[in-house]
C-alpha cells in the first residue's frame, strides 16, 4: 500500500540551490486558512527565507546533502534541471538515481532512451488497436461511422 496515502500529513521538501539548503513546507492540500501563492507557470510559489529565490519542489523522498557537499548539490541540481526529482507514492521509493556527479550524463541519456522506447511501444500498441478496429468492421459500416462523427 502507498505509504503517503495511508498516513500523514507529510510536509513537502523544497530546496534552494543558491543557498544549498532544504526546507519542509506544509503540504498544499493541508493549508486551509489562506490561499497558496502560485507562480506564473501555475506551480506553488515558495521563496527561500535566506536569499529570496524561488525554491524547487524536490518530492517527499528527498534527503538533502550536507550544505558543504558542493558536488552532491550540483548533482541534485543537474538531475532536477533534467526533470528528475524524488517524487513517489512511497511504495518503492523514487527509483534509482546516480550516486556521483560524473554519472549524471549517462543516467540522463539512458533514461531518455528508455522513455523514448516506452513512448514508441505505446504508440505501436495504439496503432495496432486502431488497425484491429478498422478490420473488424465491414468497410461500409466503418465509413458510415466516420461520416456520422
Amino acid at each position: 500500500m502507498c505509504r503517503y496515502a495511508m498516513s500523514g500529513p507529510y510536509k513537502e521538501k523544497w530546496a534552494c540551490f543558491e543557498c544549498r539548503k532544504s526546507f519542509r513546507k506544509t503540504n498544499r492540500w493541508e493549508i486551509h486558512a489562506r490561499p497558496v501563492p502560485l507562480a506564473e507557470d501555475g506551480e506553488r510559489l515558495v521563496l527561500c527565507p535566506q536569499c529570496g529565490q524561488r525554491m524547487n519542489d524536490m518530492g517527499l523522498d528527498f534527503k538533502a546533502p550536507r550544505q558543504n557537499d558542493i558536488e552532491q548539490w550540483k548533482k541534485v541540481e543537474l538531475l532536477f534541471a533534467n526533470g528528475y526529482a524524488f517524487h513517489s507514492c512511497g511504495c518503492n521509493g523514487p527509483g534509482p538515481h546516480p550516486a556521483r556527479l560524473n554519472e549524471v550524463p549517462t543516467f540522463v541519456a539512458q533514461e531518455q532512451q528508455a522513455r523514448e522506447l516506452r513512448q514508441q511501444k505505446r504508440a505501436n500498441q495504439l496503432m495496432s488497436r486502431r488497425k484491429r478496429k478498422r478490420h473488424d468492421v465491414h468497410p461500409k459500416e466503418y465509413f458510415a461511422r466516420v461520416r456520422s462523427k
